[in-house]
């Protein structure tokens, strides 16, 4: 009976602890993905000009992005420059696009698009180009 009781249980644990790994990765894409996000508007709140901006929040966001626990599929890096003066803001937003299909869960699709956003603002003491 204990053989018969095993042979059902396991694959409810199997399944449990995938799920686990799930949540766990998810929470961490989402810290590294926050952790980029707030990398990449300072990052493009030091810059120069809006293209400029653009640029270096990309670059800034992808670096933070590397040796971290997650690996984006596709990066995305919309930054927001229509405040681009002497004391006022840029904002930027980090989107991932985190692989999942290692798992195996089924109903759990190949990707999973984590989002953070973050804001900075801009010296009013800086010298910048419109």
């Amino acid at each position: 009976m204990s053989v018969e009781m095993t042979v059902l249980v396991t694959p409810v644990f199997v399944l449990l602890a995938l799920l686990v790994v799930l949540c766990a990765r998810t929470a961490s894409a989402r810290i590294d993905v926050d952790a980029a996000a707030s990398a990449a508007a300072r990052a493009a709140s030091l810059a120069r000009t809006p293209g400029a901006a653009r640029t270096a929040a990309t670059e800034a966001a992808a670096a933070a992005l590397v040796g971290r626990s997650v690996t984006c599929a596709r990066l995305s890096v919309p930054v927001d420059t229509s405040a681009f003066r002497r004391g006022g803001t840029v904002a930027v937003t980090v989107r991932c696009a985190v692989t999942l299909s290692d798992l195996g869960l089924l109903g759990v699709g190949a990707t999973r698009v984590v989002e953070a956003s973050a804001t900075a603002p801009i010296d009013v003491f800086r010298q910048v180009q419109p």
